[in-house]
C-alpha cells in the first residue's frame, strides 16, 4: 500500500532568467519508447535503462516520449576511461532529450539515478518540468558507503557469483528473499551473476563520491519521492531527506526492497503516472 503526503508548493524559478549550458555531444547509449510528453529515465548503479525500468516501460510509453540514457559501462554505452561526474552524467541525460527532439521533460531517477536526475533539474531548469525519485539519496551515510565498497571491491575480485549473492541479499526485502524456494533464489543469483555489466565499479565509486544536498533547496518543479520501506542498501531515511529539503515534494512510501521494478512494478508504475498525470496532461 503506497502512503502519499503533500509539502507546500514549491517555488517556481523565472526560465528567461537562467542561462541555459551548452550541451555535450550525445555520447550514451539510448531506449527510446512511446509518444507524448517528454520523459527522461536515470538508471542506478549497477544497473541499465533496461534492467531498472523494463518492467514497466511500456507502461510509462503508453502515454510518454521515453527516453532512457545507459551509463557508460552498462548497455550499449563504453566504459569510461575516466571517473564518472554527475554533471557531466546530467548533461548527458538532457543531451539525449535533444536527440530525440524533446524541448521539456521529466525526470524519473532510481537509486544512483536520484542525485543525477537533481542535478539535471538544477542545471537545466528550463526544460525539466518534473522529478520522479525512487530509492533514492542525495549523498551516501555510513550504511550505504560501507555496501558500495563491497560491492566495488566484490566486482573487483572477479567473483561475480558471490558479487551477485551480496547485491541479492542487499535489493531484496526480506519478505521478497524469504518467499524464493532455493532453486528460484539460486536460478534468480546466476542469472544476475551473468548481468553484471563491466561498469559497475565505476557507478559504485560515483555512488561514494556524489553529494547533491546543496542541490536539493533549488529544485524548482513539482517532485515526487517515492521510498522503498523495506530497502537494505538505501535507507528510508535517505528517501526522506529528500523529500524533506525539495521545496513542494511529496513522499509516497512503497512497501518493497530496493528493487520495485522486481516486487511491486504495478504499484511503482501506477505512482509514476499518476503524479505525471497531474503535471503533464496526457496526449
Amino acid at each position: 500500500m503506497s502512503v502519499l503526503t503533500q509539502a507546500p508548493p514549491a517555488p517556481s524559478l523565472v526560465p528567461s532568467l537562467v542561462p541555459s549550458l551548452v550541451l555535450p555531444t550525445p555520447a550514451l547509449a539510448r531506449t527510446v519508447r512511446g509518444s507524448g510528453p517528454g520523459l527522461l529515465l536515470a538508471h542506478g548503479a549497477g544497473g541499465s535503462v533496461e534492467g531498472n525500468y523494463g518492467p514497466i516501460l511500456d507502461g510509462l510509453a503508453a502515454h510518454h516520449t521515453v527516453v532512457g540514457a545507459d551509463y557508460p559501462g552498462t548497455g550499449k554505452t563504453p566504459r569510461s576511461a575516466t571517473p564518472l561526474d554527475v554533471d557531466e552524467l546530467a548533461d548527458q541525460l538532457v543531451a539525449a532529450a535533444d536527440a530525440e527532439g524533446l524541448d521539456t521533460f521529466a525526470i524519473a531517477g532510481f537509486s544512483l539515478g536520484g542525485p543525477v536526475a537533481v542535478r539535471a533539474a538544477v542545471r537545466h531548469p528550463e526544460r525539466v518540468t518534473a522529478l520522479v525519485l525512487t530509492a533514492a539519496f542525495a549523498h551516501r551515510d555510513s550504511k550505504l558507503d560501507l555496501a558500495a565498497g563491497l560491492w566495488q571491491r566484490l566486482h573487483e575480485s572477479g567473483d561475480h557469483s558471490l558479487l551477485a549473492e551480496y547485491l541479492t541479499l542487499v535489493a531484496l526485502s526480506t519478505p521478497a528473499l524469504n518467499a524464493l524456494a532455493p532453486d528460484p533464489l539460486r536460478a534468480g543469483v546466476d542469472l544476475l551473476a551473468e548481468a553484471i555489466p563491466p561498469g559497475t565499479p565505476d557507478h559504485t565509486d560515483l555512488v561514494r563520491r556524489i553529494d547533491v544536498r546543496d542541490d536539493l533547496a533549488r529544485v524548482a518543479v513539482p517532485t515526487l519521492v517515492i521510498s522503498t520501506t523495506g530497502d537494505p542498501l538505501v535507507s528510508p531515511a535517505l528517501h526522506r531527506q529528500l523529500a524533506d529539503r525539495i521545496p513542494g515534494a511529496r513522499l509516497a512510501e512503497i512497501a518493497t526492497g530496493h528493487l520495485p521494478f522486481a516486487e511491486r512494478p504495478e504499484e511503482w508504475l501506477e505512482l509514476i503516472t499518476s503524479f505525471l498525470d497531474e503535471q503533464i496532461p496526457r496526449a
